[in-house]
């Protein structure tokens, strides 16, 4: 009888110690975002260090237009360089949906940059970063940026012949590392030609919501902020649009 309690104990030794490492690795294969048909797709560039309310406020507001009847909603999903969870500057860890060097990532109409810890140094030598933010940008229907999400856009030339703006903050280092862009400060966002880049943090509520607007319209714009709690005019707002 001991013998036998003995082996059961020792079979459930080694179940308890391999379930972890079988779970983990089914939920990296198994993590799989759904896309809507006829939707824009709005992919989110995070990396190590990305701040949580750069990434989350255009991530909300954008997956609440699949509440609303009527436009063309858009789907959301994140993007790294790596299959392994991504952990914020705050602590969040986030698995990534599509990892861009290796993955077939579906039409990308909507490129969404957040700011992250290392965007005005390291992150800015990452080559194959900078390189498909270019190709990816050159390309999409609209490219966005949230606080120093700006300096990536910009390292990428994609900020050249526009307006631009970043984190208050970060003003002056932005226009002495980028001395030939045109940068507003002052305001909340700027939108020139195709691209929309704003101060970040709470005001990339802001930011979001004038796209949405942009796109669909005031009353979809005040119904998408309505659901989120969110006092919505733009025409109170410090912004520039040229």
């Amino acid at each position: 009888m001991k013998r036998y309690l003995c082996f059961i104990f020792f079979l459930l030794f080694l179940i308890s110690c391999e379930a972890p490492t079988r779970n983990n690795e089914e939920d990296v294969k198994e993590h799989k975002v759904t896309l809507l048909p006829n939707a824009y797709n709005a992919a989110f560039l995070i990396m190590d260090g990305v701040y949580n309310t750069e990434l989350t406020a255009p991530y909300d507001i954008f997956q609440h237009t699949k509440y609303r009847e009527g436009i063309k909603p858009i789907n959301v999903f994140t993007v790294a360089d790596t299959d392994k969870a991504i952990l914020s500057f705050e602590g969040m860890r986030i698995l990534p949906d599509f990892n861009y060097l290796t993955d077939s990532l579906p039409n990308i109409d909507i490129l969404v940059v957040p700011s992250a810890e290392h965007h005005l140094d390291s992150d800015l030598e990452n080559q194959k970063m900078i390189n498909w933010v270019k190709s990816v940008g050159e390309n999409a229907q609209f490219v966005t940026s949230h606080c120093d999400g700006a300096f990536v856009l910009a390292k990428a030339g994609l900020l050249d012949d526009v307006a631009s703006t970043t984190f208050p903050s970060d003003i002056d280092q932005y226009k002495k590392m980028f001395p030939h862009l045109e940068v507003i400060s002052d305001v909340l966002f700027v939108h020139d030609q195709k691209y929309i880049t704003s101060a970040g943090g709470a005001k990339s509520f802001e930011a979001s919501l004038y796209l949405c607007e942009h796109l669909y319209g005031a009353d979809v714009a005040k119904r998408l902020a309505k659901g989120l709690v969110i006092d919505w005019d733009l025409s109170v707002l410090p912004y520039l649009k040229k």
